[in-house]
This record gives C-alpha cells, sequence and structure tokens, in this order.
C-alpha cells in the first residue's frame, strides 16, 4: 500500500471485528456517496463499522450495516437514516477483481476503515477469506508471544 497522507483528523472509524475475522489479502480504497448531514457527523466521529459488509451488485458497490449517527444540531427537515446503504466509488477495473474474487474463489468483502484523505471521506475494503476457530486462537497466541517478546526487549 503506498504511503498516504492523511487529514490531521486522520482515521474516522476501524472495523477491529473484521480482522479479527477474516485474513485480509487485499486493500482497496474506495470513495463514498454521502449526504451532508452525514460528512456533518463523520466530522464528530460518529461513526461504526462493526457489522458492515460490501455488497456488489449491478456493477455497483455497496456499504451496508455502517452506522452514522445523526446529530442532533443538524437540520430537523432531512429525515436521517443513520444504517442507509451507501455507494461506494471505485474504478471499472477494482469492481471486475472484486466481482470475481467474491464470485468464483469464494472471498469475502468488508469494510476495514473509514477514513479522511485531505477533504474527503475514504472507505478501505478488505478482500479476504474467513478464519476457523483454531485461526483465530493462533492469532491471539502469536500477538500475546509478540507482546511478552516486546516487555522482555523494553526491560
Amino acid at each position: 500500500m503506498s504511503k498516504q497522507k492523511k487529514h490531521p483528523q486522520g482515521t474516522i472509524a476501524q472495523n477491529k471485528k473484521a480482522r479479527h475475522d477474516y485474513f485480509i489479502e487485499h486493500k482497496f480504497e474506495a470513495g463514498m456517496v454521502l449526504a451532508g448531514w452525514e460528512v456533518k457527523s463523520l466530522r464528530a466521529g460518529k461513526a461504526q463499522l462493526v457489522d458492515s459488509y460490501v455488497l456488489l451488485k449491478n456493477g455497483e458497490a455497496w456499504l451496508i450495516g455502517c452506522h452514522i449517527a445523526p446529530l442532533t444540531t443538524t437540520c430537523t427537515h432531512v429525515i436521517a437514516d443513520p444504517l442507509r446503504s451507501r455507494k461506494l466509488l471505485l474504478s471499472k477495473r477494482e469492481l471486475e477483481k472484486l466481482t470475481t474474487s467474491v464470485q468464483q474463489k469464494g472471498y469475502a468483502c468488508v469494510a476495514l476503515s473509514l477514513y479522511w484523505k485531505q477533504h474527503l471521506v475514504k472507505c478501505e475494503i478488505g478482500l479476504g477469506k474467513g478464519k476457523k476457530e483454531y485461526d483465530k486462537r493462533n492469532t491471539e497466541k502469536e500477538r500475546d508471544s509478540d507482546r511478552e517478546v516486546q516487555r522482555a526487549m523494553r526491560h
């Protein structure tokens, strides 16, 4: 992944559960189609990606399950739906790669994080295979042993 210049505000939300449940093999950066109230909420950090995933249909990518909580100070005449499907903006080549991987190779397409890139909101999409229960335990054991090594190095 290339070195990105992130907005001073940086990461808005991360999906830590996705990295726990999947072996992420490829990452993609997608733009998002947002309403005005959603951008204000994202600036305030009111987003959750916990149960979100990417649905590919009719040659388009949609972010489903992303919860953006509306602010109480925003416009009152707009009916805000915090769980609405949001369109993701990807190039045709990226969409084709995602679609073929999901349909033929059995990959899952999940949202990993939301972040600022200059003044735009970007969504990092991960293409990965699901982990089995024993894989998750092995990952936790590796993480714990790495932590122990770091502690020993510090002292």
